[in-house]
């Protein structure tokens, strides 16, 4: 199996952002528990950047 240069770092990007995605969720499930209400919304920012 023979990728192009440029199909490898496509996959690699997605897969880079699909793991920032998963990090982010898990923090801010951390932060809805503590109940740090200006980190989930700090949180919820940084993942509609993402999106």
């Amino acid at each position: 199996m023979n990728k192009s240069r440029q199909e490898i770092l496509k996959e690699t990007a997605a897969t880079h952002r699909a793991s920032l995605q998963k990090h982010l969720q898990h923090r801010l499930e951390v932060a809805r528990a503590k109940g740090d209400e200006n980190l989930v919304r700090q949180l919820e920012a940084e993942s509609n950047y993402l999106s």
